[in-house]
């Protein structure tokens, strides 16, 4: 694209060029699967870490899978979950069959705080959830509420508002 089609194009044709310049770039890539068109790839379940009931808590969605797909290790580096996501797909019509399989090993380490009772830990799979607690003892937890402190030039804003 020269500078003159640059500036005497329509917002929508730049658009349209973009979006395809973007497609290009990206292509076969997704969010959640990585890797060759042959449907081999990296897929990345999401996570959440709370800390909740004195107990430290991950929970990973992995729709789809099984308990047994799944392995879930405690290692000096953190809370290890890993597998493989198998998905095979066939349909049969009019004369037509069309098959699909793809794979993708997952791989999530999440770290551990120190404080907390490894030997304890507890894994749950339930519809395609896994849930890993892990206890903290009452006398490890350590927080503390932390004061926030305003500046002097939002009081002075606060105060010369109110006049």
């Amino acid at each position: 694209m020269t500078p003159r089609d640059f500036f005497s194009a329509s917002p929508f044709e730049l658009m349209r060029r973009f979006s395809e310049e973007m497609d290009r770039i990206f292509e076969g890539v997704s969010p959640r699967w990585t890797g060759s068109s042959a449907g081999q790839g990296v897929w990345a379940p999401p996570i959440e870490v709370m800390e909740q009931d004195g107990n430290y808590k991950v929970c990973a969605e992995l729709p789809g899978l099984r308990s047994q797909d799944v392995k879930v290790e405690l290692t000096p580096d953190g809370l290890v979950i890993s597998g493989e996501r198998k998905r095979e797909q066939e349909e049969r019509r009019e004369g037509i069959y069309r098959s699909e399989r793809s794979y993708g090993t997952f791989y999530r380490l999440i770290p551990i705080p120190e404080e907390a009772d490894v030997d304890q830990a507890k894994a749950q799979f339930e519809n395609g959830v896994l849930t890993v607690t892990v206890p903290i003892p009452e006398s490890k937890r350590r927080r503390r509420e932390i004061p926030i402190e305003t500046g002097k030039s939002q009081e002075q804003a606060g105060t010369s508002r109110a006049a």
